[in-house]
């Protein structure tokens, strides 16, 4: 059998969807028969370039086998996740594994073009205009903080005559009770003088009356010690003080102005990429026609197999019937184990975001974290949707009820509209990149997947699925289910 054949799923055209198609369309990177060839030709949007499948795929550039240096890689193995030439398909290693020559070159292509297209038209002009944004709050920011300053001036300037004028008002007053204290200490100095002037007279004059020794003259004298004898009154001046307050720096602050700190808050933009009407109910990437079954990986230990949460890629932990998880590779070998710390059967797993092991304890109400050899008891969540919804498999109640990050609730999805609601009994549940939700039904041994808003897109029932429980998906959107009565996880694709 050619390698490049094996496990291969054949490619249909795009249009009819039934029939095979040897020829793909170079403009329009689409599939098709040869009857449907003509009707892609009929759409004159484009210029379209039809050749046949093998001459596309030979176009490819290839890269080298790092197993075999002189082998190009033109097959690619979708479970290791890794381009393989014929040589290593000989080797036996990928024995059991999906192979492909690189039919999801197209579906990566397109997602590319899809970035690209977002990229140019979306996120660039969205960055472009936070930048302008930028370049004009520098500016207000510049003219604020001159305004700001000009205004802490002003308000200065008029403290300044404010005190100014109070000065002025006081020194006024200083001088006025300067010059009465002047006048009335001049007024007492030209009493006292006269007084003086008077008496000197008088001293001299009593002098030439004793030298003289002139009777007549001696015998008029008339003594007038006695006006002088009662000192004229003493001033008793008391000199006006200044006492200086202490300065209220608290009250001064206040009643020159308060200045209101800075406050400086990252908030997040939401960006939703442009999207036409009934975009809502249709995934950001296309879903597979038929979803592959990529990994059959048994696991042992268990008498039934409940959950499943990814490590990695290549990693994943279950839990079953009994106390004890699991770490298995994707070869089915057990990597680790770990035993509940109560002894009792996890009601639940997952794992955080730095690969810690999480399980709930239903006997004990507990939430546990599990580091190295140490449990941690915790508080964690059910499920949580990448624009933050929590979203709750509800067996009982059979629905699938999402609320938003504030509680409230967004929708309940009971199935889709074709499906009797007592049919739908929800068990596992779990997100993908794109925001769909994926819910295992057990009962009708299937998947439902809804996007974000709840409405469904499809059944994932193709797969050999029997009795569907534990969800996750992994780094590239591959979902992991576990099957309860098997004991097997299986690994699926269902993205183009």
């Amino acid at each position: 059998m050619d390698p490049r054949h094996s496990a291969q799923d054949v490619v249909r055209c795009a249009l009819c969807r039934d029939a095979v198609a040897p020829m793909y369309c170079n403009v329009c990177h689409t599939h098709l028969c040869g009857d449907c060839v003509e009707v892609h030709f009929s759409n004159k949007s484009k210029v379209h370039v039809v050749v046949p499948l093998e001459q596309f795929l030979s176009t490819l550039n290839y890269p080298k086998c790092s197993t075999h240096p002189t082998e190009q890689c033109e097959l690619h193995c979708e479970l290791c996740d890794i381009p393989i030439c014929s040589s290593c398909i000989s080797s036996g290693k990928h024995i059991g594994h999906l192979v492909d020559n690189f039919e999801s070159f197209e579906s990566k292509n397109e997602v590319i073009r899809k970035d690209l297209e977002e990229l140019e038209k979306s996120i660039l002009p969205n960055y472009k205009k936070s930048a302008v944004i930028i370049t004009t709050q520098k500016t207000d920011q510049h003219k604020h903080y001159q305004k700001l300053t000009a205004e802490l001036n002003k308000q200065g300037e008029a403290l300044h005559r404010e005190i100014n004028s109070f000065i002025q008002r006081k020194q006024s007053e200083i001088d006025d009770m300067n010059a009465q204290h002047l006048a009335a200490l001049e007024k007492q100095e030209d009493v006292i003088n006269t007084t003086l002037h008077e008496i000197k007279q008088i001293i001299l004059h009593l002098k030439s009356l004793l030298e003289s020794s002139n009777v007549s003259r001696i015998s008029k004298y008339k003594s007038r010690h006695g006006n002088f004898r009662k000192l004229p009154p003493k001033l008793k001046i008391s000199p006006p003080n200044f006492q200086p307050q202490k300065i209220n720096r608290e009250q001064l602050l206040k009643q020159f102005g308060s200045l209101s700190s800075l406050s400086i808050e990252t908030v997040e933009q939401g960006y939703t990429a442009p999207s036409s009407e009934d975009e809502t109910s249709h995934p950001a990437r296309p879903l597979l026609d038929v979803p592959r079954l990529i990994a059959d990986i048994p696991t042992s230990g268990y008498d039934y197999l409940y959950n499943v949460s990814g490590l990695s890629d290549e990693k994943f932990w279950t839990r079953g019937n009994n106390e004890i998880m699991k770490l298995y590779n994707m070869k089915g070998e057990v990597i680790e184990s770990v035993q509940s710390k109560s002894g009792n059967m996890p009601a639940d797993i997952a794992v955080t975001q730095k690969g810690g092991l999480v399980y709930a304890d239903y006997n004990d109400s507990s939430i546990n974290l599990v580091r190295g050899t140490q449990i941690q008891t915790l508080i964690t969540l059910l499920g949580e949707n990448r624009n933050l919804d929590i979203c709750v498999a509800d067996y009982d109640a059979g629905a699938v009820v999402v609320v938003s990050a504030a509680g409230k609730r967004r929708f309940r999805y009971t199935g889709p509209p074709s499906t009797p609601r007592e049919s739908f009994r929800p068990f596992g549940i779990t997100t993908d990149s794109c925001g769909n939700i994926l819910t295992s039904d057990r009962i009708k041994h299937r998947i439902h997947i809804t996007d974000r808003e709840g409405h469904f897109l499809r059944f994932i029932h193709n797969c050999g699925l029997l009795a569907p429980w534990g969800l996750c998906v992994d780094s590239k959107d591959y979902l992991f289910v576990t099957e309860k009565d098997t004991g097997k996880v299986k690994k699926i694709l269902y993205y183009k």
